[in-house]
């Protein structure tokens, strides 16, 4: 994806990304670095605008743009992917890679963490290879000083022979000699000699028998050296965008082609294949950067970072590990379950007050009842159940889950459970991914992007739907309270139905590993990847941020999509619930017809054709239920859990039923949302059709057994 400063060539128009410039003479600065170093919180800073920070690698999947001013001039900060490296493995490090090496910004900034330097430095060695307009933003001083690190940032600009500059990004103010560094590298062109990296003699005399060639070809679009470099390298991305760049005829020229042939032979002949090839760069850059940080960073004592280690210690031991986990997941759904009745009580009071004002304006306008009931009863009534059902739990769990994800345990999370994925041939950042299906499986889906393995990022997202998300929450702990706690609203009753949640969504993780166990042996064979997880120290989370970024985007991303197949889902009930055949609605005629395979399985056509209707959000299952059993035209809700279980019963329900409900809402085909986002991210309909089957198929399975062994029991 070859991108461009003035978003004007095919190739910037294909990559879908546009640089909005708000005049003519702004500056395009790339902002570039490590994950976890604090990068977009340099661009947050800077350009007033709230990006989310994540605290893992590709956590950023697109450009963010901003805009800031100095003294001297005005920028466009574009806040590119985290990254490690320019020799990318993952799309996310390629869309870094290619706008530093073909996007054409007029200066780099590279973000780096002051505890950990010198590999940091291994991006910003390979950056100042392609630009000579590169500034060094050392940041994170503050967690560095606590580690007893000191940087001596002169030095290290003058070994760099470029600007370092000293942050500490949350302190605005610590920003401004950043952008008085930018103004003397594009405003006030001083001029700069950044450090030549040097590689072994072979790999040196490949270089100088290829760049002039290359130089003159190139024609002073691409620095010549790295160019050839890259070429030798043999990178089939990077040389697609090469000459997606450059053009076909580059690539294709037959002086170039045949010198080339020639300096491989050569590379050959004496003993240095592709891979060698790779290696010896590589080292070369690890060298460097250890060079130049000798007498740069200063570590006072050895155990700098004891405070993280016996923490790490602890969290990510196999005796305390997995019982922390469960423990934050129960306190954090617990809150979501106390904090979330209130609101969502409040905001359905305010809804149906709306809804009683839409019946009377209908009234008034001498509206046929047939329309109000379409349009207030059927589409409207049901938006108001998703968005009173979604958005509290939603609004609560969210916050929660980035909390830990900005104090730093979620990629404990992920080392964690990397074991348990690599037996199942999957990747162990699929725990990030599951984490995120709690708070919403569309959400959950949206993050199998830092998975870089296209095998594995599928395994994730096929899985996903397995771990209830907050639509599921209502009627698991109506169920739960109903059969299995009791109606009383004391703190133990609250802690023991959080527990007993818990150990309903441990079923679901199980079924997670067993399914992707089985899909990595049949449908996605295939062996699990390595990949490098960074473990970041732990820090004070951002509150503030945090819940205004979660809630915009998070739970309104969520929120809007869910809306959107909602509206006709209102219609369709409404119809199936008030058209009649012989005196009977089509709903309670497809309920009798689904019967007989529905008592099969534990449950009834009621609760079977429920779940169906349930498709655009598992928050109206329940209040369907009701609407069948009581022959109403609309969905309503009674006043207690109490009447609810009366009604039930009366209906047929037992203990088994309460059982095999909660089993089939956690084993079930996704919401309309989550394949949505299924059909986006992976471009198929066959990966759909998968993710609807394999739930369902574990669901109707795992009830029938359950179903059938309890019956021995009654």
């Amino acid at each position: 994806m070859g991108l461009t400063n003035n978003a004007v060539g095919k190739h910037a128009v294909d990559s879908g990304l546009e640089i909005k410039k708000q005049t003519p003479e702004d500056k395009v600065v790339a902002l570039a670095g490590n994950p976890n170093v604090g990068k977009s919180t340099v661009f947050n800073s800077l350009t007033g605008m709230n990006q989310h920070t994540g605290n893992w690698p590709g956590k950023t999947v697109a450009n963010a743009q901003g805009y800031c001013k100095s003294k001297k001039n005005s920028y466009v900060m574009v806040d590119i992917p985290g990254t490690y490296s320019l020799m990318a493995h993952s799309k996310e490090e390629e869309v870094a890679r290619n706008f530093i090496c073909f996007g054409e910004p007029d200066a780099v900034v590279v973000v780096c963490d002051a505890t950990c330097l010198e590999r940091n430095l291994n991006l910003v060695l390979q950056t100042i290879e392609i630009s000579e307009r590169v500034v060094v933003c050392v940041n994170l001083l503050d967690e560095a000083k606590r580690k007893n690190i000191k940087i001596d940032l002169k030095e290290l600009s003058r070994k760099l022979g470029i600007p370092v500059v000293g942050t500490i990004a949350r302190k605005k103010n610590t920003l401004a000699e950043l952008m008085q560094a930018v103004d003397e590298v594009l405003v006030e062109s001083k001029e700069f000699k950044p450090l030549r990296i040097t590689y072994p003699e072979l790999i040196e005399n490949a270089i100088g028998m290829l760049e002039p060639l290359v130089e003159s070809k190139a024609k002073g679009h691409m620095n010549a050296r790295w160019l050839s470099l890259k070429l030798l390298d043999q990178d089939e991305s990077l040389v697609e965008e090469i000459q997606a760049t450059l053009g076909e005829g580059f690539l294709a020229d037959r002086e170039l082609q045949e010198t080339l042939q020639e300096v491989r032979e050569y590379l050959t002949a004496n003993g240095l294949d592709s891979d060698k090839l790779k290696d010896q760069i590589v080292a070369s850059l690890v060298i460097a950067a250890e060079k130049v940080c000798e007498d740069v960073v200063i570590k006072e004592t050895k155990t700098y970072n004891a405070f993280d280690h016996r923490i790490d210690r602890v969290i990510t031991s196999r005796w305390a590990g997995y019982p922390i986990m469960l423990a934050l997941l129960a306190v954090i759904f617990w809150i979501t379950i106390t904090g979330a009745n209130y609101p969502s009580e409040l905001l359905g009071n305010g809804l149906f007050w709306i809804q009683d004002r839409l019946t009377e304006f209908f009234h008034y306008i001498g509206a046929p009842e047939w329309l109000h009931g379409m349009i207030v009863l059927g589409i409207y009534r049901v938006l108001a159940w998703g968005v009173s059902g979604m958005f509290p739990p939603m609004a609560i769990f969210f916050p929660l889950f980035t909390l830990l994800e900005d104090v730093g345990y979620l990629p404990r999370i992920a080392y964690n459970l990397d074991c348990p994925f690599k037996k199942c041939c999957a990747c162990g950042k699929q725990a990030l991914t599951m984490c995120m299906g709690f708070g919403c499986n569309a959400a959950g889906i949206i993050g199998c992007r830092i998975i870089d393995s296209p095998r594995e990022r599928l395994l994730a997202m096929l899985t996903n739907n397995f771990v209830p998300c907050n639509g599921r929450f209502p009627t698991l702990i109506a169920i739960i309270t109903m059969f299995f706690v009791g109606f009383s609203e004391s703190l133990g009753a609250s802690i023991l139905s959080a527990l007993l949640l818990t150990c309903v969504i441990l079923f679901g993780i199980i079924m997670t590993f067993v399914m992707t166990r089985l899909l990595s042996k049949t449908v996605l064979k295939g062996v699990p990847s390595s990949y490098t997880l960074e473990l970041p120290p732990y820090r004070r989370p951002q509150i503030g941020k945090v819940i205004v970024r979660s809630i915009f985007d998070r739970t309104l991303f969520v929120l809007g999509r869910a809306v959107a197949v909602a509206i006709p889902a209102g219609l369709l009930i409404w119809v199936m619930a008030n058209v009649n055949i012989s005196g009977i609605s089509l709903l309670n005629h497809c309920a009798t017809f689904l019967d007989p395979f529905a008592k099969l399985i534990g449950l009834d056509g009621v609760i079977l054709m429920a779940f169906i209707l349930g498709f655009p959000a598992n928050e109206i299952v329940v209040p369907i239920i009701l609407m069948a059993y009581m022959a109403q035209g609309s969905l309503l809700e009674l006043e207690s859990l109490a009447e609810m279980k009366q009604l039930f019963v009366a209906h047929g329900w037992t203990w088994i039923t309460a059982i095999c409900t909660m089993i089939f809402s956690l084993c079930h085909w996704p919401c309309s949302t989550t394949l949505i986002t299924i059909r986006k991210e992976s471009g198929s309909m066959k990966w759909v059709a998968l993710a609807v089957l394999i739930p369902t198929a574990v669901g109707i399975v795992v009830c029938a057994i359950v179903a059938n062994v309890g019956r021995l029991f009654l």
